[in-house]
């Protein structure tokens, strides 16, 4: 009975809704970052976008100073789970059980490697649903990732009472 119990929750307070000022200024940092992904994408025949963009562009734009939004955790996150992903998928193979221990694996190397980036969770399963090849690590999880935290820190340093990043390494 005592594990039903924890289906009530702790009655912790919810996140707060910010200011309008910050609500815009999230959305104009997504906006740009994903207006230069998909620019590039479209102009130069290489695939800069991926999916899990967009969850990163929410804790770049929305919470930076979290851990999760870190650039180490932004690179490495998206990196490892894009990598292993491809592992399995070449050289296991497209199974389901396959694409969950690709997952798995991501979540476990990510939290070994303090490098955890909850978007960075899907990419396993991205790279299953497209079968990707090995170049899908650098076009566009690592050149996606490298613009997106390009333009944070341009874009987040222009509020003056906004520091990003916390920590670089």
């Amino acid at each position: 009975m005592r594990y039903f119990k924890k289906f009530y929750g702790e009655n912790a307070n919810t996140v707060k809704s910010p200011d309008i000022s910050e609500v815009i200024f999230a959305w104009i940092g997504g906006f740009i970052a994903i207006s230069i992904i998909g620019y590039f994408t479209m102009s130069y025949n290489l695939l800069f976008v991926m999916g899990s963009f967009g969850a990163s562009c929410v804790l770049l734009f929305a919470y930076p100073k979290s851990p999760f939004s870190q650039p180490r955790n932004l690179i490495l996150g998206h990196l490892f789970s894009t990598f292993i992903g491809l592992c399995f998928l070449h050289i296991i193979g497209d199974a389901w059980w396959s694409m969950a221990l690709a997952l798995a694996t991501s979540i476990s190397v990510m939290l070994i490697t303090s490098t955890v980036h909850p978007p960075a969770g899907s990419n396993p399963l991205i790279v299953f649903l497209l079968n990707a090849d090995f170049d899908y690590l650098l076009f566009p999880s690592f050149s996606g990732a490298a613009i997106l935290l390009f333009v944070a820190v341009l874009y987040i340093n222009l509020h003056p009472k906004k520091v990003y990043p916390q920590y670089w390494y």
